[in-house]
């Protein structure tokens, strides 16, 4: 039993003949009787009195002339629902990201949403070293990342440039110190993000390379834990510049200049390669192309 078979039957019993049905389904009118007679072979019933020259249907006929309308009427909801995505009037944007590069989203999410206000947006908090994972295990379509994955099946783009920032209380010593040395830090006490990444091992390597001690007397497990304990006076720490933009002009941090330390830190978008991204997901896309394209740097949209 497939979808014409029930449209040439619901035909027939619309239009009460075999011939009227066959014209308005532009088909022959052996080509009409040939499918209901399929049909009925295939439910085991008759669905037309055939004595009849009305086309007055079967009890059979009767009850399946419901179901068959039911389930043309599920195919136009359907098609409608499948073009009203093509269309972006509704869907859903799955995205990955952690504490940090969630914040490069904010601005392209309030763009997208000014765009495609219908689509709903969903951000699920993961890991970096898991969005890879969650990308390739189809949990989200696109992740955010502040370094290049290894797994060749996911495909990257660079959309972001931001770099590390050495942040203090705005009574700080070095607050006023317009540039410092790595030497310089040695005697400092940093707040540190207990959360492992290739940025921290690199810091850690820069300090080695200068012989110059590393104190991380106190580790928070949020960014913004580390900016209020270092606004509240207690020591030195080193963040993403994205984190700090608001603490910067509001004049509650000062960012100081490391002239050993320039740390670039580049996010990307990435998703499977292979992929056949959702029509939210290209749009997405689109929209950080564009984003990038009229803002400039630090936003970029680069492949690789």
């Amino acid at each position: 039993m497939d979808l014409f078979q029930l449209e040439t039957f619901l035909a027939v019993a619309e239009e009460r003949s075999f011939s009227r049905a066959a014209a308005r389904l532009h088909r022959t009118q052996p080509a009409v009787s040939q499918a209901v007679a399929k049909l009925e072979t295939e439910l085991g019933e008759t669905l037309f009195e055939r004595a009849s020259r009305d086309g007055s249907l079967t009890d059979a006929g009767e009850v399946l002339r419901e179901y068959a309308q039911k389930l043309l009427n599920l195919r136009t909801e359907a098609a409608g629902a499948l073009t009203e995505l093509r269309a972006l009037h509704r869907g859903r944007l799955n995205l990955a990201a952690n504490e940090y590069t969630c914040l490069y989203l904010l601005p392209l999410l309030d763009e997208y949403r000014r765009q495609k206000p219908n689509i709903k947006v969903a951000v699920q908090r993961a890991l970096a070293s898991r969005i890879p994972d969650e990308v390739l295990l189809h949990s989200v379509e696109i992740g955010v990342l502040s370094f290049k994955p290894d797994d060749p099946q996911v495909q990257s783009v660079v959309v972001y440039r931001d770099s590390l920032a050495l942040i203090v209380n705005p009574k700080h010593p070095l607050a006023r110190a317009g540039e410092v040395s790595i030497r310089q830090l040695g005697a400092q006490n940093f707040v540190a993000h207990n959360i492992p990444s290739p940025q921290r091992q690199k810091v850690i390597q820069a300090f080695r390379r200068h012989k110059t001690p590393l104190n991380m007397s106190v580790e928070l497990p949020s960014l913004d834990a580390i900016k209020r304990f270092v606004q509240m006076g207690n020591g030195v720490a080193l963040v993403p510049g994205l984190t700090v933009e608001q603490e910067l002009a509001s004049g509650t941090l000062v960012r100081v200049p490391i002239k050993e330390l320039q740390i670039e830190r580049k996010l990307r978008l990435v998703y499977r390669r292979q992929a056949n991204l959702s029509h939210a997901a290209v749009a997405f896309l689109k929209v950080v192309e564009a984003y990038s394209a009229s803002h400039g740097d630090p936003y970029r949209f680069q492949p690789g």
